[in-house]
């Protein structure tokens, strides 16, 4: 693998030796996966969080704000996304994790995420079949690019098993801290439950900011035909009818609209 403009191959080849079998599913952490001098300018091209160009997804079960809007990104920005999707950077990805990928030209559900103070993203399942090309997600790549956010500051990555009954959320197995320039990437299709384990402290000022790109492929016979997230309650809210409901609507593909702000 040779040198690149944007993104150090070298790591992520040598992450992804410990990427099948990984537990509690398939996943591989990469740190420095970008050049530094790229995530620098990512990090300064993302807009103000208090800017009108979000989307908010505001309610108990998830806080973070999002933008999937090609026209919005700034040159670095759009030009980053246009090499995560290329036919050379999905070759390479299908080739290290044994999969015929296709990207996703509209980023549906990735893009620019942010979280600020609150910040929150419950347990979930991923949208198993993509709502427009009807194939299965399958590959997640986030990228953490916030300078100034502190391992104390939480809002760290979880990664849960699966349970067996009735609770769909085992033991939470692994937590990722979001630091600058670590990227991790994790097969979306093995019950593999992940979200915010760590509720965000933030000061004034400091956000969580990430890119998300996610890889397709054909659909098995039997696939999971939802083409919306599925969260879980945390331990506190179990019980609560109330976000119980919302649960139910937003994995809803016709209620979703409905659920995604309080």
């Amino acid at each position: 693998m040779g040198e690149n403009e944007w993104i150090n191959l070298e790591n992520v080849e040598q992450a992804f030796k410990d990427f099948k079998g990984n537990a509690p599913f398939d996943h591989c952490v990469v740190d420095d996966f970008l050049k530094p001098e790229v995530a620098t300018r990512l990090a300064n091209e993302f807009p103000a969080y208090d800017s009108s160009v979000w989307y908010f997804y505001n309610n108990q079960i998830e806080n973070k704000k999002a933008l999937n809007d090609w026209n919005a990104y700034p040159e670095t920005t759009y030009r980053f996304f246009s090499y995560l999707i290329s036919e050379e950077f999905v070759q390479e990805l299908s080739r290290l994790a044994g999969v015929h990928f296709y990207a996703d030209h509209g980023l549906h559900g990735g893009g620019w995420h942010i979280h600020g103070v609150g910040g929150n993203l419950n347990p979930h399942l991923d949208y198993s079949i993509h709502p427009k090309l009807k194939l299965q997600r399958k590959l997640n790549i986030i990228v953490y690019i916030s300078k100034e956010l502190q391992e104390s500051h939480g809002g760290h990555l979880g990664l849960w098993e699966a349970a067996e009954g009735q609770e769909p959320l085992g033991r939470l197995v692994k937590e990722v801290a979001p630091k600058f320039n670590r990227a991790v990437i994790f097969d979306t299709t093995q019950n593999s439950w992940h979200g915010m384990s760590r509720p965000l402290a933030v000061p004034d000022g400091v956000y969580r900011k990430s890119l998300a790109v996610y890889y397709l492929c054909e659909p098995p016979a039997a696939v999971d035909t939802r083409q919306r997230a599925l969260f879980a309650a945390r331990e506190n809210q179990k019980g609560n009818a109330e976000v119980e409901d919302l649960i139910r609507r937003r994995a809803d593909d016709q209620l979703a609209s409905s659920a995604w702000r309080k």
